[in-house]
């Protein structure tokens, strides 16, 4: 399989994810710089974290409009794997592939700690490889991560399986609210109708080895890989969606 890391101006976790990928996983992962057009070849894309053209107006408000975007809606509608990790995730928010929106932390504080996820959905290329309610550990970083959306597309939301991941309390005794940012039902990720574009505020490309801690991001990844040998190599997703 193929990846593509997308750069956009103040992306700051693109080389975490092109490590994960291409040093962790042994992968075909390529940098993908915003000004491009194209993304022949690929067959999945990565939306890293960081802070696209300074979060100006709004985070992902600008990225939305890179020469790039049109390319990688185009991915998304092919039904072809589309992750977008913290401002990767208001990116595609912005950019109407997620429905939503991503507003300033419930404390108006930058948050920067380590979160426990609850897997709600298993059909994506993105969580195939987990268990259903599995609960996973990664870090968290951003101060616009509270996920809003109006009752009646929550209701969407719910009716078709659209929430991937839930902030959940593991037992901790730090005194730390398992929401760290006053996310509607506790949302920290979720995924399209068809289920191929996934976007979450946790960082899975920051718990990949020993050394950080905790390795459960792996899982995010190893699931697209074992998506895509399912799949014969790429292309849409089908057996996944619904």
């Amino acid at each position: 399989m193929r990846f593509g890391v997308v750069v956009f101006p103040g992306s700051n976790c693109e080389v975490d994810a092109y490590h994960a990928l291409r040093a962790l996983l042994g992968q075909d992962t390529e940098y993908v710089w915003h000004k491009e057009t194209r993304l022949d070849g690929l067959d999945v894309v990565i939306l890293p974290g960081g802070f696209s053209y300074g979060d100006y107006l709004r985070p992902g408000a600008i990225a939305r409009f890179s020469p790039i975007m049109p390319a990688v809606q185009a991915h998304a509608v092919a039904g072809r794997p589309l992750l977008g990790i913290c401002n990767g995730f208001q990116v595609l928010v912005e950019a109407q592939l997620l429905p939503g929106a991503l507003l300033r932390n419930r404390d108006l504080h930058f948050v920067c700690q380590e979160v426990a996820l609850i897997v709600e959905r298993t059909r994506t290329p993105f969580t195939c490889a987990c268990r259903p309610g599995q609960v996973l550990r990664m870090p968290v970083a951003h101060g616009e991560g509270n996920y809003f959306a109006e009752p009646a597309e929550l209701s969407e939301l719910e009716k078709h399986a659209q929430v991937v991941f839930r902030y959940c309390d593991p037992g901790y005794d730090t005194g730390l609210p398992h929401n760290p940012n006053g996310s509607v039902r506790d949302i920290a990720g979720i995924c399209n109708r068809a289920g191929n574009v996934v976007g979450l505020m946790p960082h899975p490309e920051r718990s990949m080895e020993r050394w950080m801690g905790r390795e459960e991001g792996r899982v995010v990844f190893e699931s697209v890989l074992a998506w895509g040998r399912d799949a014969g190599g790429g292309g849409a997703v089908s057996q996944v969606s619904g």
